[in-house]
């Protein structure tokens, strides 16, 4: 078998950085050697494309130091639209080698500058097969507010909410806080363009609102409030269908918090105590159903392509009310999403490939 060559796309500009350069160390250590030759890609902090060692050992998830990209002089030469897709670098010392021809990319960033669509775009421009959401689903769900509006367009139930802008909020916050009176406390301030619980907090009442409004304006000028949903927080990975093959999502899993308040960065990704990941999650074969099915719809919902996580609530009176999609969720071998594909039969590794494999398709 001939090998595809694939370059992996990680760090970036956003806030979660660190995070993309963790998973790039779980992505570089399970693909598939043999089918794939791998390029790693990193993005400075700073925006600028460099050519990495491909050493996942140097990107492990690390609770004490998280990894990041550093500029190391070398600079990568996308190739021309319409002509051969010929990766090139340019070497600190100015002297220029090839990489050979890219068949895929594997963007696997999160955040703005990402998982926003503008990766997806500039990689369309150039003609070169991705692999994850595109442009449309990307943009989306990137923005919390018009995820939203697009589930809902679809019948698919959301947690109540407001979105806030920046300027509103500093010229009537009297009306502001009228208007998160009515949602009722506690509810959840968020950045709207924000990933891996950056920049989130949970206000119980008026007192604590301001504080968590500063806190998510650190991160964007658009925040959505939400009321705070009690539930069982259930999440549930999805695969594009391969041709005309239907959406395909796992078997659920499940945020168990202890002594945890809620889902928060330090519970993803530091180690923290007081929250479990469990998958496959303890549902009826009735709940597990629908929780597949409302996760595929939400999905198709915003024209999803490639992969994404679905979050949702579980009521006590058994209602589904979908939280957010993410279009490329933790993707560490300790995450949820290769968690729920591993309960479902399909190990982190050939999750890997699988989602090449669609964007080469």
């Amino acid at each position: 078998m001939q090998q595809a060559t694939v370059a992996v796309l990680f760090g970036g500009r956003s806030s979660e950085h660190e995070i993309s350069s963790a998973t790039a160390g779980g992505v570089l250590g399970a693909i598939d050697r043999e089918r794939y030759n791998v390029i790693p890609i990193g993005i400075t902090r700073d925006g600028v494309f460099v050519l990495e060692k491909d050493d996942p050992a140097r990107f492990r998830l690390d609770a004490d130091k998280l990894p990041q990209v550093v500029d190391n002089g070398s600079r990568i030469i996308w190739p021309m639209p319409g002509g051969p897709r010929e990766l090139r670098v340019e070497r600190e010392n100015g002297s220029v080698e090839s990489l050979g021809e890219v068949d895929v990319v594997l963007p696997i960033l999160h955040g703005l500058h990402g998982e926003d669509g503008t990766v997806q775009g500039f990689l369309d421009i150039l003609e070169i097969p991705y692999a994850g959401g595109g442009v449309l689903d990307s943009a989306i769900c990137m923005d919390k507010h018009f995820m939203k509006i697009a589930l809902e367009a679809d019948g698919i139930p959301t947690a109540p909410g407001i979105t806030v802008r920046r300027g509103r909020w500093n010229a009537e916050p009297g009306v502001v806080r009228g208007e998160v009176a009515e949602l009722s406390y506690p509810v959840f301030v968020k950045p709207a363009r924000a990933g891996s619980s950056v920049g989130v907090s949970k206000a119980h009442d008026e007192s604590e609102l301001a504080e968590a409004m500063a806190v998510a304006y650190a991160e964007d000028d658009k925040v959505l409030i939400e009321r705070g949903i009690v539930g069982r927080e259930i999440e549930v990975a999805v695969l594009e269908g391969r041709g005309s093959e239907p959406t395909r999502a796992s078997l659920p899993g499940e945020i168990v918090l202890t002594t945890r308040e809620f889902y928060d960065f330090e519970g993803k990704y530091l180690g923290g105590d007081g929250a479990d990941v469990v998958c496959p999650a303890d549902l009826t074969d009735e709940q597990t159903v629908r929780i597949r099915e409302i996760g595929a719809r939400a999905f198709d919902a915003v024209d999803g392509r490639g992969l994404a996580r679905v979050d949702v609530f579980l009521t006590d009176d058994g209602e589904v009310i979908v939280n957010e999609l993410n279009t490329m969720p933790g993707f560490t071998p300790i995450s949820m999403y290769p968690k729920c594909w591993v309960a479902t039969g399909l190990s982190y590794a050939d999750l890997i490939s699988e989602l090449i494999e669609l964007a080469r398709a």
